[in-house]
């Protein structure tokens, strides 16, 4: 079977490729079933990272199913050092929290890029995309644009240029928000650091994503039986709202 031309950046190697084949082919199957459904009800509901992981493993490489399965079931992980500094570095960031800990000059690099002013943290985000509801939380928002804070061992160039988290945007325009941005701090093995920026319009494409959304959904329709996580699936008359405490 032929790749679609959009799909041929998620296929990094043979592994990637017969992946993405495979759940093309499913695909097919539930959007046949699909044409019974209602339209408007809302069977799934996913997350950015969660999808981002999945994009992973499209890609293939050492990154199993049972990894991904063990992401979707939201298996518990320790967390790693990287991931306590990237959580430090944002409350420094917006709360003030522990500033000691980085390097003044950069938190006030960081905080330059950040909108003026903050009309908001921690925004809820939900966008409905044929039967997925797509949910999560951004960093930050301001008049006119939403900003993630990032950190990272070793940065490349448009790494977010097919995130996710891009969505956000089409989950906030109601609200004004014209423009997605990454703030992105690099944190080097020999001790120094850069910011880097990453912006994103409305006018970004996202066909790279959506097509994600609807093999993860193959995915998820092959792999039922497997998925123990009660959020992923909405069930006949259940609230879809997907606002919880914890983030996501």
């Amino acid at each position: 079977m032929n790749l679609p031309n959009d799909l041929a950046p998620l296929t990094g190697n043979t592994i990637g490729k017969s992946r993405v084949c495979n759940l093309v082919k499913f695909t097919a199957f539930i959007n046949r079933r699909e044409q019974n459904r209602r339209l408007t009800m809302i069977h799934y509901r996913f997350y950015p990272s969660l999808l981002n992981t999945f994009s992973r493993y499209l890609r293939g490489g050492n990154f199993s199913e049972q990894d991904l399965l063990n992401s979707i079931n939201r298996v518990p992980t320790p967390t790693t050092a990287a991931q306590q500094r990237g959580v430090s570095f944002e409350d420094a960031v917006i709360k003030g929290a522990d500033e000691d800990q980085f390097d003044p000059a950069l938190l006030q690099q960081v905080r330059k890029l950040l909108p003026r002013p903050i009309v908001e943290t921690q925004v809820y985000c939900q966008w409905e995309i044929d039967d997925v509801l797509f949910y999560g939380y951004v960093d930050l928002i301001g008049k006119f644009k939403a900003v993630d804070i990032k950190t990272t061992g070793s940065y490349q160039k448009d790494r977010f240029l097919f995130n996710h988290q891009n969505l956000y945007l089409h989950a906030l325009k109601r609200r004004g928000i014209k423009l997605m941005e990454y703030v992105i701090a690099e944190f080097r093995p020999d001790g120094t650091a850069e910011v880097h920026l990453e912006s994103y319009s409305l006018m970004h494409p996202i066909e790279k994503q959506l097509e994600e959304i609807r093999l993860f959904k193959a995915f998820l329709e092959e792999h039922r039986t497997q998925i123990t996580d009660p959020k992923i699936f909405v069930a006949e008359g259940e609230d879809v709202d997907a606002r919880r405490r914890k983030r996501d």
